[in-house]
């Protein structure tokens, strides 16, 4: 059987899943490259950049689940009025956001002991269109055109890639700076081809109290989710850049970028999760055999990568970042095993929140607020650090299965 008759037989779920995995290792192979390259010290300030992006997409996201769940529910002119909408809102916070980093520029850099403040400006720039593209990205997701979906991903890797370690190579300026370059030509890349070519913005479009209220609400639980999903997946980073020198930034930062492969992959079964959930719950039926189905798959992906980095952390090190990075090797299963927890909690919290349940919302806030403070006071070396992260997401995980048991049976 050749290829092309396979990749035929494949649903797009399942394309977009491969797609999935592309882009990730794509993406890891980014961070890799730049970790060999730079060294840890360099690569500190590599880190902080890239976790903005972390950042960057979790905020942005707000504005894809919504347009994504609201695409499976609206139809015909409401739906047409709530994307021009969305739009409209989505430019609106990017500039704000993105001018708040522009202006702010030198304040980020005392508070992150970074060598320049123009790599948050460079960043700033293309804040914006990043908004954009994740609307853009939300109209494909809740349509279930996956395989328009996935190419925007790839298009937005491959760029990154290609353009920081081509500039890298060439061009010899601070190498902040020029990953700050790369990700926003990314940003443009990414969202290629226009997303406006079909839309009237000379017309007003409105909608009705009740989709408006509906939608406010989505959006204010969901943007305060999101916070949550801040706080727990970067705060750990940006507190380390902030309490430890650059060396022992840069080895924490290649620590997580190993740990958290488990949360990356994770990420592509909420994708396919969220519009299945609503859809399922929208026609009347029973959604908890999907829960189970995914959380099965994270369940088992988790465990092997949790194992393996136990069984063999100085060759996973060795491999990724080099015999630079060694002295982290023993911290990192223990790592591995903070990002599992978080990613099985996360498929409970995203469950309920395509269901219009929000407690799991405001127990991942109460979590995340609870990291920082026990980061902020127990930070005397990057063991401690791990270690509270661990119980942390103990107590998220708990709490989620508790909240899941007490729905089911009610």
């Amino acid at each position: 059987m050749t290829i092309s008759t396979t990749l035929q037989k494949l649903t797009t779920e399942q394309k977009f899943m491969i797609s999935a995995l592309f882009v990730n290792g794509g993406n890891y192979l980014y961070n890799l490259a730049l970790g060999r390259i730079l060294g840890p010290e360099q690569f500190a300030d590599a880190a902080i950049l890239i976790t903005f992006l972390l950042v960057l997409s979790f905020v942005a996201m707000t504005f894809q689940l919504a347009t994504a769940k609201f695409s499976v529910i609206f139809e015909n002119t409401v739906f047409t009025s709530f994307i021009h909408i969305v739009y409209k809102y989505a430019s609106i916070i990017g500039i704000v956001l993105g001018a708040a980093i522009i202006i702010f520029s030198k304040e980020l850099q005392l508070i992150f002991n970074t060598q320049s403040h123009y790599m948050f400006t460079l960043f700033g720039v293309g804040v914006p269109i990043y908004f954009l593209m994740s609307v853009q990205r939300g109209i494909l997701q809740g349509s279930k055109k996956f395989d328009k979906l996935a190419t925007t991903y790839q298009r937005e890797m491959i760029s990154r890639l290609v353009i920081t370690l081509a500039f890298l190579a060439f061009i010899n300026i601070q190498s902040s700076l020029l990953i700050a370059i790369g990700i926003s030509c990314s940003f443009i890349l990414g969202i290629l081809p226009s997303p406006f070519k079909n839309m009237d913005f000379r017309k007003k479009y409105t909608l009705d109290t009740m989709h408006t209220r509906q939608i406010q609400k989505f959006f204010l639980l969901t943007a305060f989710y999101e916070l949550t999903q801040i706080i727990i997946n970067n705060s750990d980073i940006l507190l380390v850049k902030h309490y430890f020198d650059g060396y022992e930034a840069g080895l924490y930062a290649s620590l997580a970028l190993i740990g958290r492969v488990v949360y990356f992959v994770a990420w592509m079964f909420v994708m396919l999760l969220l519009p299945k959930v609503v859809q399922l719950h929208k026609d009347g039926k029973n959604t908890t055999g999907i829960l189970s189905k995914y959380i099965g798959y994270i369940g088992i992906l988790a465990v092997t990568i949790t194992l393996g980095c136990y069984l063999f952390p100085e060759f996973v090190i060795k491999i990724m970042f080099g015999t630079s990075y060694m002295s982290i090797a023993p911290l990192l299963w223990k790592y591995a095993l903070a990002t599992s927890l978080f990613a099985i909690s996360n498929i409970f919290a995203y469950y309920f929140l395509s269901l219009d349940r929000y407690i799991p919302v405001i127990l991942s806030g109460i979590l995340g607020i609870a990291q920082i403070a026990l980061i902020a006071f127990f930070h005397n070396s990057l063991t401690q650090v791990v270690h509270v992260q661990i119980l942390a997401m103990i107590l998220l995980l708990i709490v989620q299965l508790i909240y899941f048991f007490f729905r089911s049976k009610k």
